[in-house]
């Protein structure tokens, strides 16, 4: 626990602020996800946004070297796809959107599925059961808890519906760092790992395979997708302990508005 940062109330307003930041980026980029859309085309876009607009930094420039804004993971990409001006939306294809933004000193992380077009009823249940296994996780988090709650809850619920779990990358505490402790796995066993405390502040960030959850890098160093060519999806939100649950830093309007 002595890495664990956890965030006092001043830090904590701030870091209110970056998400609620990010989630207007989220709705700005909305309507502009669509058939024909390149994802250098969005990338650009959501550059703009937060560093005019929002007058905001894009935390994932020159992270680990990496030149764009934001990851754009279409289809078999399990996560880390990069934008491209070749890479053009088409109809049917899904695809994750993850952007990190800092304000004033803190970080927050997101990321969101769009569904192009008319896709598959297969591609869609995938994106829905990846969206609800993500809030199993969320619903674990209070203080007392442990990261293996997180875990589990995440891979019972993908399992029981006939997906896999990625096993190779995992959330992380957020703060003044993108990545900071402790590391959230998506699997695992209820009691086991870090106990929650109030003020610690992470990402619940699963990727939930059609088939198996092996992945594999390709050369360019960067881009993961699956082996065995099957979709993969993924959600994420920054969340903190509070003294009784959870509160989700990163909340989409659409998502207060459904109440969930």
């Amino acid at each position: 626990m002595s890495d664990i940062i956890l965030k006092s109330a001043d830090e904590i307003a701030l870091m209110r602020t970056a998400g609620q930041l990010l989630a207007q980026v989220f709705a700005a980029l909305d309507e502009r996800v669509e058939v024909g859309s390149s994802t250098l085309e969005l990338n650009d876009f959501v550059e703009t946004y937060i560093t005019d607009t929002l007058q905001a930094r894009p935390a994932s420039k020159g992270q680990y070297d990496y030149p764009y804004v934001l990851n754009s993971s279409v289809n078999e990409v399990v996560c880390h796809g990069i934008p491209s001006a070749s890479k053009r939306l088409k109809q049917g294809d899904i695809v994750n959107i993850d952007i990190t933004l800092e304000k004033n000193g803190f970080v927050a992380d997101s990321s969101k599925m769009y569904l192009v077009g008319q896709t598959t009823p297969i591609a869609r249940k995938l994106v829905d059961t990846c969206y609800e296994a993500m809030w199993q996780g969320i619903r674990c988090v209070r203080p007392g808890a442990t990261t293996g709650d997180i875990g589990h809850a995440i891979q019972t619920y993908a399992e029981q519906r006939g997906y896999s779990v990625v096993r190779e990358y995992c959330g992380h505490g957020i703060g003044r760092e993108m990545h900071e402790k402790p590391d959230i796995l998506h699997f695992g066993s209820p009691g086991v790992g870090i106990r929650l405390q109030a003020g610690m502040t992470f990402t619940i960030e699963p990727m939930i395979n059609q088939g198996s959850h092996r992945t594999k890098t390709k050369k360019d160093g960067w881009t993961v997708v699956t082996r065995d060519k099957t979709l993969s999806a993924q959600w994420e939100h920054t969340v903190l302990v509070t003294e009784d649950g959870a509160e989700v830093l990163t909340l989409r309007d659409e998502e207060r508005a459904a109440g969930v």
